[in-house]
């Protein structure tokens, strides 16, 4: 009986198996990375309802993040400002701009400023800004170089390995309290910081926890 098939089709199947498992390889790489926050949440900038440039307000005139989100130090949650804030200055500066007319509406009608949120934690994780703020981890180590975007965007994954890289390694992230809304601070730290935080740490006990109860209820 005369072969069906030529000699090379032996190969067959070893060579559907590789291509089986080549992609379920790339399946796993891409969805690893494509649906990982680092892909789909770093990079999210939405318009607000009032075009407010940190690079002016923090980084031209060195204003102090705390004025606005002025309760970071106090409550686990940060606070957007509320319309009084904004109306502190600009009941004198700016006062007919067209584009803060929401914000004079807002002063008049006692309606909040329906500003939309940038950095979300998942409902089942718990993130506290007083406890992180006064420990000494600085802003840009979260919310990168606010100070140089004309409109805020968000710069990491908040994902969960994320951080516990922080939590495992608090020194290159830790300052004097006094100085967590210092930017440009992290691209200026040495070795002998770093191995200053690490005394500070040993001395003070800090001891960032990596047990899953701290961060999920």
């Amino acid at each position: 009986m005369p072969q069906l098939f030529p000699r090379n089709a032996n190969a067959l199947p070893a060579v559907s198996l590789l291509v089986v498992l080549l992609g379920g390889l790339v399946v796993v790489v891409g969805g690893w990375y494509y649906l990982s926050p680092r892909f789909y949440e770093v990079g999210y900038m939405p318009e607000q309802p009032v075009p407010y440039s940190h690079a002016f307000h923090a980084g031209q005139l060195g204003m102090d993040c705390r004025y606005c989100h002025n309760h970071v130090e106090q409550s686990p949650h940060a606070n957007v400002p509320s319309t009084q804030t904004c109306m502190n200055c600009h009941g004198v500066v700016a006062t007919e701009s067209a584009q803060l007319l929401p914000v004079r509406e807002s002063w008049a009608t006692g309606v909040p400023v329906e500003w939309v949120k940038i950095h979300h934690i998942p409902d089942y994780a718990q993130f506290s800004h007083a406890a992180h703020v006064n420990v000494g981890v600085g802003c840009e180590s979260c919310h990168g170089r606010v100070d140089q975007m004309v409109v805020v965007s968000q710069v990491e994954p908040l994902s969960m390995g994320w951080c516990l890289e922080c939590h495992r390694n608090p020194e290159e992230h830790l300052r004097d309290p006094s100085l967590v809304t210092q930017m440009g601070y992290l691209d200026e730290m040495t070795e002998a910081d770093i191995a200053a935080n690490r005394e500070r740490i040993e001395q003070e006990g800090i001891k960032p926890p990596q047990n899953c109860s701290a961060c999920h209820y």
